[in-house]
């Protein structure tokens, strides 16, 4: 089991921002929504604890408070494109350190918070928009797996 002390800070950082970062991603992929999409993203932490034990590095993942500074990103295409390039990071870092099974974990659980946000609010009479679908394709893809 691989443990929050393995990573150096800024190793550590770039893992913890991941998830928030595909959720911020998502939530400005498409207007509206954003109140309950939020809510969504703390509702998937929320789940993650609730599965408490599975994993020591996805439970201190899910303990911490998510935060992302989107206030030093000045365009959705500049949000998305550091948001990416930060989960690419954050999956070389623990591929690095943390046992495959703890990085499928941390892609599972990066895309299962995508997907609740995506469908947290109705939009054009779709479940999902278009450009939220293409969001999470897209946070699928630097996560370097398939599976949605």
């Amino acid at each position: 089991m691989t443990a929050k002390a393995a990573f150096s800070p800024e190793e550590w950082t770039a893992v913890l921002e991941g998830p928030p970062s595909a959720g911020m991603i998502v939530v400005t992929a498409a207007r509206g929504g954003t109140f309950r999409e939020t809510i969504a993203m703390s509702k998937a932490y929320a789940e993650a604890r609730a599965q408490h034990g599975a994993s020591e590095l996805l439970d201190e993942i899910v303990s911490a408070k998510p935060q992302i500074d989107h206030t030093r990103y000045h365009s959705f295409d500049e949000l998305r494109d550091n948001g990416l390039e930060n989960l690419r990071s954050a999956v070389t870092v623990l591929g690095g350190k943390a046992t495959a099974e703890e990085v499928d974990d941390y892609r599972r659980f990066v895309v299962a918070l995508a997907n609740k946000v995506a469908a947290a609010h109705r939009e054009g009479g779709q479940d999902v928009s278009p450009a939220e679908a293409e969001a999470v394709q897209q946070i699928t893809a630097a996560l370097g797996t398939t599976a949605q």
